[in-house]
C-alpha cells in the first residue's frame, strides 16, 4: 500500500517548482497541520490536504479547533469557507473516486491519484480547481523571517532525530523541540 509519505513525495517532485516555491510538509498553521503547503514567490498559497478513506474524509469536516489567542472555537472548514484563513486555496488529495464531487464543498479543489501497485507509479488528475477564498498573502498572516527560522530549527531537531543524535547531547539543548 501506498504511504502518505511516498505520496506526498510524488506530488510535490510533479507539481511543485522548488527554486520558485516555499513547498512545507506536515506544517502547522492555523491551529492545525497542513500535509502539503505551498507559497508561491508572490506569496500565495495553497494548503493540500491529503485523505485515503471515507472516515478520514469525513472526520476532517468534524474538527473542531480553538482559537489561542480569542479561545473563539470553530469548525475547520467553516473557517476555511469564510475566507478567515490564512492560505488563499485549499485542495483535497484522493484515491481516484473515494469521494463523490458533491460531496465535496465547491470552494476546494479536488485532485485525484491512482497509484499502480505494480508498476509503482502514481498519476494525478486535477478534477476541479480550488476557488480563492480571498486575495491576501500569506505573508499579511505571518512573519515571514520567524516562520523560515522556526522551520530551520525544526529542519536541524528532526536529522538530530533521524541520526539518533538527539539523546547523546550531554548539555540539554538551548531551544527544546515542541511536539
Amino acid at each position: 500500500m501506498l504511504k502518505v509519505e511516498e505520496l506526498t513525495y510524488n506530488y510535490i517532485s510533479q507539481f511543485c517548482d522548488f527554486e520558485k516555491d516555499l513547498v512545507l510538509t506536515n506544517h502547522f498553521h492555523s491551529d492545525w497541520e497542513a500535509d502539503i503547503l505551498i507559497i508561491n514567490e508572490e506569496g500565495f498559497s495553497h494548503e493540500i490536504e491529503i485523505k485515503f478513506s471515507k472516515a478520514d474524509f469525513k472526520n476532517d469536516f468534524k474538527k473542531q479547533y480553538q482559537n489561542q489567542k480569542t479561545k473563539e472555537k470553530f469548525l475547520k472548514h467553516d473557517k476555511i469557507s469564510c475566507g478567515d484563513y490564512p492560505c488563499n486555496r485549499f485542495s483535497f488529495l484522493l484515491p481516484q473516486g473515494l469521494i463523490e464531487i458533491a460531496d465535496i464543498p465547491e470552494h476546494c479543489g479536488i485532485i485525484e491519484f491512482y497509484h499502480n501497485p505494480d508498476s509503482w507509479k502514481t498519476t494525478f488528475e486535477e478534477i476541479r480547481k480550488p476557488e480563492n477564498v480571498h486575495e491576501e498573502k500569506f505573508w499579511k498572516f505571518f512573519d515571514k523571517d520567524l516562520m523560515l527560522k522556526i522551520t530551520a530549527r525544526n529542519l536541524y531537531f528532526k536529522k538530530l532525530e533521524v541520526k539518533g543524535k538527539f539523546e547523546e547531547l550531554i548539555l540539554p539543548p538551548k531551544f527544546l523541540q515542541k511536539k
